[in-house]
């Protein structure tokens, strides 16, 4: 069998799917989503194509290394992101031709289903007690929600109220379920410290991105200060961009994203490098079909794995999307990534490029997103 195609188009509302095809009429599905970047990784998938096409698709390290090695820049969100999807793919492949789901090959089932959050949300406390609420009687046990605006270097009391409310009102809603908290590294350290000392009576289940990644000290220094679980890594890629936060424990939870950081053949080592510091992963995915899937077929093979960002379930993508009971997702027991993609719709669907949102500081300053 020989790699006879490999494409990427973009999906609404800001996916972009990656295809590889064969000649023996077997082909594959990934995701290699960028958001706001989506013509990026078009280009980039078909600079990939001149490596793959003619080789074996089941010689998936090889793939990957080749990819990863060959054009002597590596790493980084566009590149990462490209070979993500078409590792997704390589594995689609690899589980239809030998007639079993991708876990079965990865290692086989760690357990029986996957516990996923939903997302809840809102400024004002009483939506977010409401949310919250709504979150549980779908029978989520977990949620997750931003609580932060735009935040100075050093803010005041009215900020810490505002979290805290906010908050506070999401744990009224939630009862006993679990709600993780994204920072969205819109914060310095002096302020996360501060908020995490406000926020710890409430229990978080985590804080997520508290800060920036790219001073995995500054990311110490929060967790060294706080009692409640940091989480990290939906903006670092591969192995190598995990290295420092691991061996610094820096983290609790690793969030690192199928669609980014390498795909299923990464994440997989990215988990057992982790292991060895009893470290836990939660993928990040609010992405779509595709790449839930793929993060489902790692959790279910994954012994340190904690609990999924729950993406899109497919409806109008998949020909029989994902399905969620009691706070857990499930896939149908069929090969691959257990996926049939609805080609035809999802080719047809028009496109309009989305717009990474932009914050600002009163005095009119740009602040991170």
């Amino acid at each position: 069998m020989k790699i006879t195609k490999v494409e990427a188009f973009p999906v609404p509302p800001r996916w972009t799917f990656c295809k590889v095809d064969t000649d023996e009429g077997i082909s594959g599905w990934g995701e290699c989503t960028l958001e706001g970047h989506a013509a990026t990784q078009v280009a980039a998938v078909g600079e990939l194509a001149r490596i793959l096409v003619g080789e074996d698709p089941a010689r998936i390290e090889f793939l990957w290394q080749s990819m990863y090695r060959a054009g002597f820049y590596r790493g980084g969100p566009v590149l990462m992101s490209a070979l993500s999807g078409v590792d997704m793919a390589l594995w689609d492949i690899f589980g239809k031709v030998q007639g079993v789901p991708a876990y079965k090959l990865l290692g086989g089932a760690c357990r029986t289903k996957v516990r996923v959050y939903g997302g809840c949300g809102g400024t004002d406390p009483a939506e977010l007690r409401e949310s919250a609420r709504a979150c549980v009687e779908r029978g989520f046990t977990a949620m997750k929600f931003c609580p932060v605006d735009a935040t100075e270097t050093v803010d005041g009391l009215d900020v810490l109220k505002k979290v805290e409310a906010r908050v506070a009102a999401a744990r009224e809603g939630a009862g006993d379920a679990d709600i993780g908290l994204d920072f969205h590294g819109r914060i310095a350290p002096p302020m996360a410290i501060a908020l995490a000392d406000v926020l710890t009576p409430l229990r978080p289940f985590f804080i997520e991105e508290p800060v920036q990644c790219e001073n995995v000290d500054a990311l110490l220094a929060v967790k060294r200060a706080t009692a409640i679980p940091i989480a990290t890594g939906e903006r670092l890629y591969g192995r190598h961009g995990f290295r420092e936060v691991i061996e610094k424990q820096a983290a609790a939870i690793l969030q690192p994203d199928l669609a980014h950081a390498g795909g299923l053949t990464e994440v997989k080592k990215i988990a057992a490098m982790a292991d060895t510091h009893y470290l836990a992963v939660a993928p990040h995915c609010p992405l779509g079909p595709v790449a839930l899937a793929a993060c489902v077929h790692f959790a279910l093979s994954t012994p340190n794995f904690l609990i999924q960002e729950q993406g899109s379930l497919g409806e109008g993508y998949l020909k029989q999307p994902l399905t969620i009971k009691d706070g857990h997702v499930y896939l149908p027991d069929a090969p691959g990534l257990s996926i049939e993609v609805d080609e035809r719709a999802v080719r047809a669907m028009p496109w309009k490029d989305w717009d990474t949102p932009r914050l600002f500081h009163e005095d009119g300053s740009v602040a991170d997103w």
